[in-house]
């Protein structure tokens, strides 16, 4: 029983159980948009193709929502163990499962109409998103490694759905990139997860049983290291250089490295790593360097 003079809203339990936050996940979708703009061999309609991309963000964050609670409706018991996830509206009480199934099924539908309005492959993408992340709920996110790697598809699929909806050519480099870096934040949350909360991580995710700090650490240090290499590797690659008729997208690597750097310091010096998206939302540095990224490869691909 919950009480009822501390109960949000239902308005307000529904608004945090979408975690409209985690939507930020889904910029990656704007990735083959902001990139196709700067290859004049794609010809890109900026104003039409931004708004397709736009619509394409709206579906997958209306799938997004989706899965969170019918994730949070499976997970409410060991939800309630937890110092954090005990607050979710579903888990406290404050959001009937009932409620939560049917907002669910209405966002599923909404997002793959989107899908399909837009029409090309990208219904098949959103449904192949769909698919992989209930499987994630149901059982996936309990396997040590298949956990992070499906995480990493949920993203290298956002990447591909940006292309397919505007559509443009997508690089296999910037999937590439797209995964690694995915698995580098699901990584660094784990080990958050392993070493802070070290008491309830293992009753509140089964998968966490085979995870050891020292592993972590090695495979996040590998990932990390391939992200820099493959970033690099892309930006300097020939046939980038051609597409984009300069080198100079090179000059964005810098950044890179430092948005890595200052996320492991928050990781590992500010123990930090449990919610990447507030991080990226909040922490001044990596804003900075995230908007300075921005603004040095849209010169880049617009004026060089």
């Amino acid at each position: 029983m919950t009480d009822s003079t501390s109960s949000p809203s239902l308005w307000i339990a529904i608004v945090r159980a979408l975690r409209p936050a985690q939507w930020t996940k889904n910029g990656v979708v704007f990735a083959a948009y902001i990139f196709a703009l700067g290859d004049a061999a794609q010809r890109v309609d900026w104003l039409e193709s931004g708004i397709r991309a736009l619509w394409a963000v709206a579906a997958f964050c209306a799938l997004s929502s989706a899965v969170y609670l019918v994730n949070d409706v499976r997970d409410r018991e060991q939800d309630r163990l937890h110092p954090i996830k005990r607050l979710r509206p579903i888990a406290a009480g404050h959001l009937s499962v009932a409620l939560a199934l049917v907002l669910a099924c209405g966002l599923g539908l909404l997002g793959l109409g989107i899908g399909v309005a837009l029409g090309g492959y990208l219904p098949h993408v959103l449904l192949a998103y769909m698919i992989i992340q209930v499987a994630y709920s149901f059982g996936l996110k309990r396997v040590a490694l298949v956990d992070v790697f499906v995480i990493a598809a949920g993203f290298v699929l956002r990447a591909l759905a940006g292309g397919v909806a505007i559509p443009v050519e997508i690089s296999p480099w910037l999937l590439l990139c797209t995964m690694l870096l995915a698995l580098f934040l699901g990584l660094c949350k784990r080990r958050h997860e392993k070493v802070v909360l070290a008491d309830v991580s293992d009753q509140t995710r089964t998968s966490m049983q085979a995870y050891n700090e020292g592993l972590l650490d090695q495979l996040i240090a590998i990932v990390s290291s391939a992200t820099v290499v493959c970033y690099a590797l892309y930006t300097l690659w020939p046939d980038t250089v051609e597409k984009f008729g300069s080198a100079y997208l090179g000059f964005t690597i810098p950044f890179v490295l430092f948005g890595l750097f200052r996320y492991l310091d928050l990781v590992y010096r500010h123990e930090r790593g449990d919610r990447p998206e507030r991080i990226l939302l909040t922490d001044v540095p990596l804003l900075i360097n995230l908007a300075l990224y921005g603004v040095t490869a849209l010169a880049v691909l617009l004026y060089a």
